[in-house]
């Protein structure tokens, strides 16, 4: 984050009666900000608690605000980041009850630099310097707009998200030559090189992050030079050139090794102080003002206010709510009931058309396809027994063979043989290989034995509900892969079918002829089961089901 902290000892506005007071305050606090910036944190301090003390005494906003400013500065400069934040606040408080939009600008960008360059809380962050634009914008102060803006776009990106801060860094490609400085110039060149990583387009990348480093070795801007090498590294990484990375990251190291140094010394010259530190807060916060003591009571009073009209409200809203939750709830209630009643409906139906399936599977294997074989057979013995192999006898056995065989197949389509004989995982094995051909391959998963047999009507409804998945593949995804994959955990079965088709919008699926997604998820519901659908247009679709297991029962010997 550009770190650059604003510091205010604007001339003040002065009244007759009052003006000797006004211009030693604003005289002190003028020193106390050189002080600062030529590293005497200690007598900086001093003076700006002399200087505070005095404009609470004279009641004046826009100096108490500038001093709690340059506190908060010092402490933001030995690295003492929650004292800094806890007199930047107090700070604004100060400012919003002035006119000086200026330094609600410097306050509020000071706070942004903390929350993301110190405490990396970015929407905080953002925040503050958001709340530093509208104020330099007011005053139209375009050098101030354009290092606010370069912040927040750095503070995008920080994050991944360049869609949000790309409107901020087109706006200071356009203007930081007319109102930009130097001090910012590595920085936004930085910023360009990420944001050409970010959409590939690593020629342009590659500049402008060379270009940042040649300016940064120019310049005094380490900080913003070693953030570049670092970003350099990351894009170099991306780009798999390795050797040229692991330069720009030794270089970052370097720098950065050389910022902390630089940053304990300061804190060396400061030893001896901490004391003098860690009063300061408590000093501070005991100075107490008749003009700090009307404002104290006065948003007491308020504050009462508010919790009165408050409490009454919310005893509006709750009563409200909670008619309107009780209607709700019956509402809720007569649906689930309704959803209930057709879920047993739906059930029935398919229960019912997988009873009459093996009905007439068992008819057609037990009975038709049983007579077509003896009618051969006996057939076969008149012709051997009379010896008359005519063309007719020929034809008339080989359309009974053709029929017992069609018949024992629509036996199977009906109750597949695999099913009952083997079990589900046998049978599903099976599916997938038919199923596949070369338009599209079915791969079959399973981490269970496939001799595993669970309760015959278990099996039956969950070979129809995946067999009717895997014919909506086929018939609707324009998929080349589909796989099937099957897990028992704890005692549930989980299912997932998953193809790389067209896909499809999930609120539409209900209208979808033929997809039967509707009778599934009813059919799962009333087995106590969860459905899970996951699907997009151009991106295939994802189904998981979690059903409970019924085990078959154990005979008794």
């Amino acid at each position: 984050m550009l770190f650059v902290l604003l510091i205010s000892y604007s001339n003040f506005s002065f009244s007759h009666t009052k003006k000797t007071a006004k211009e030693e305050t604003a005289a002190l606090l003028k020193e106390s900000t050189r002080l600062m910036r030529a590293e005497k944190f200690e007598k900086s301090l001093i003076l700006s608690r002399k200087t505070l003390s005095k404009a609470i005494a004279i009641k004046d906003d826009n100096l108490i605000a500038a001093s709690y400013n340059t506190i908060a500065a010092n402490f933001d400069q030995l690295a003492e980041y929650e004292k800094a934040l806890f007199y930047y606040k107090k700070g604004i408080i100060y400012a919003n009850r002035t006119n000086n939009h200026h330094l609600k600008n410097w306050i509020n960008n000071n706070l942004g630099n903390i929350y993301c360059f110190d405490k990396k809380e970015y929407a905080k962050g953002i925040y503050y310097y958001k709340k530093s634009l509208k104020y330099s914008t007011k005053i139209a102060d375009s050098s101030e707009i354009i290092l606010t803006k370069l912040n927040i776009t750095w503070a995008y990106f920080d994050i991944g998200k360049f869609n949000l801060g790309l409107p901020y860094l087109d706006y200071i490609n356009k203007y930081h030559k007319k109102h930009g400085d130097k001090s910012t110039i590595v920085a936004l060149n930085m910023l360009n090189g990420m944001y050409y990583s970010h959409v590939n387009n690593p020629k342009k990348a590659n500049f402008y992050f060379e270009q940042a480093i040649q300016l940064g070795q120019q310049g005094n801007e380490k900080s913003d030079l070693s953030f570049t090498y670092q970003e350099y590294a990351n894009f170099l990484f991306k780009t798999k050139n390795f050797e040229k990375a692991y330069l720009n990251l030794k270089a970052y190291n370097e720098i950065a090794n050389e910022l902390n140094t630089e940053e304990k010394l300061k804190k060396i010259n400061v030893a001896g102080i901490n004391l003098e530190i860690d009063e300061y807060k408590r000093e501070i916060d005991n100075i107490k003002t008749n003009h700090q003591l009307l404002l104290e009571k006065q948003s007491k009073n308020k504050l009462i206010s508010i919790s009165i009209i408050s409490i009454l409200l919310l005893i509006i809203v709750f009563s409200y709510l909670y008619f309107q939750n009780s209607q709700l709830k019956q509402t809720n209630k007569l649906k689930d009931i309704e959803s209930k009643i057709q879920e047993k409906i739906i059930t029935a139906s398919i229960d019912g058309q997988e009873i009459e399936r093996k009905k007439i599977a068992a008819f057609l294997h037990d009975n038709i396809s049983a007579l077509l074989s003896a009618a051969a057979l006996h057939l076969t013995i008149f012709s051997s027994k009379n010896k008359n192999n005519s063309e007719e006898i020929t034809k008339t056995k080989a359309i009974l063979i053709q029929t017992h065989y069609k018949i024992r197949d629509l036996s199977h389509q009906l109750t597949p043989s695999l099913l009952t004989r083997f079990g589900l995982f046998y049978a599903l094995k099976d599916l997938c290989e038919m199923n596949s051909n070369s338009t599209i391959h079915f791969n079959y998963h399973s981490n269970v034995s496939d001799d595993t047999r669970y309760n015959e009507d278990y099996e039956t409804r969950m070979y129809y509900i995946i067999s009717e998945l895997l014919n909506n593949i086929m018939k609707h995804s324009e998929a080349s892969k589909a796989k099937l994959t099957l897990k028992e955990i704890k005692s549930k079965l989980h299912i997932q079918v998953k193809d790389n088709g067209k896909g499809f919008e999930i609120k539409q699926y209900q209208t979808i002829e033929g997809f039967g997604l509707n009778q599934i998820k009813a059919r799962i519901n009333t087995m106590d089961g969860k459905i899970k659908i996951i699907s997009k247009p151009g991106e295939g679709t994802t189904i998981e089901i979690i059903a409970p297991i019924e085990y078959k029962a154990k005979s008794i010997v």
